[in-house]
This record gives C-alpha cells, structure tokens and sequence, in this order.
C-alpha cells in the first residue's frame, strides 16, 4: 500500500485533479469536503499528509490547522495549505500557524507532485 494522503477541499475540480494526479504517483486519496468534523476525520484516518484548503464550509482551514497543532495525534502531521487568496498575510497566517508549505490556487499538477514528494519523501 502507498503513502496515504487526506484532500479536504471543498472543490470538486479540484478534488478530482489532485486525485488522479496522486493516485496516479501510488498515493491512497481519501478527500473530505468540509470543515464541519474536518478535525475528527483527520485523526480517525491518520493519513501520512493533509492538503488543506483555507476557505472550507463550517470552518476554516486556518482553525482546523490550528486544533491539529494542538493535539498529539496530529502536532507533526505535514500540511500543504492551498487558497484561491494568495495574499502574502495568508501565507503568513498559514506558516504562523504551522503549515508545512503554502500554495495559491490554480496550481500546476507537477507543482503538487513536487511538493508532497518533498513533505513525505
């Protein structure tokens, strides 16, 4: 079995893209689309990396880093952070918090592969 990867994005494009383009790379994908019970899904599949979307129905993608930083479980969990806002006080607020990389929206699938081979070698 490959690495294991969990999407909460809330795009279904988007979804489907980072998908394919993992599972295509060996990567198990599960995804999850909101922020509702984000936190709960994280620690009940304990994938070996999260990507993260900032702007998610029910809670945030920032609140939702910051109680996985909080917790034992899930402290080291690497994070890639993906937005449609690519403000420099969005990566600020991604890094403060503790995502391990940042990435604007829309993405290079090549970009995505590079970055989760680099977070999960």
């Amino acid at each position: 079995m490959g690495k294991h990867v969990l999407v909460i994005e809330d795009e279904p494009n988007i979804i489907e893209a980072i998908s394919f383009i993992l599972s295509r790379d060996g990567w198990r994908v599960d995804t999850h689309s909101n922020g509702h019970d984000a936190v709960d899904v994280v620690q009940a599949k304990s994938p070996d990396l999260l990507i993260l979307d900032v702007m998610l129905p029910g809670k945030s993608g920032y609140d939702i880093l910051t109680e996985l930083r909080e917790a034992d479980q899930t402290r080291d969990l690497p994070v890639l952070m993906l937005t449609a806002r690519g403000q420099l006080k969005d990566r600020e607020m991604a890094e403060k918090i503790g995502a391990n990389r940042f990435m604007t929206k829309p993405f290079s699938n090549a970009e995505v592969l590079e970055v989760v081979r680099q977070l999960v070698p």
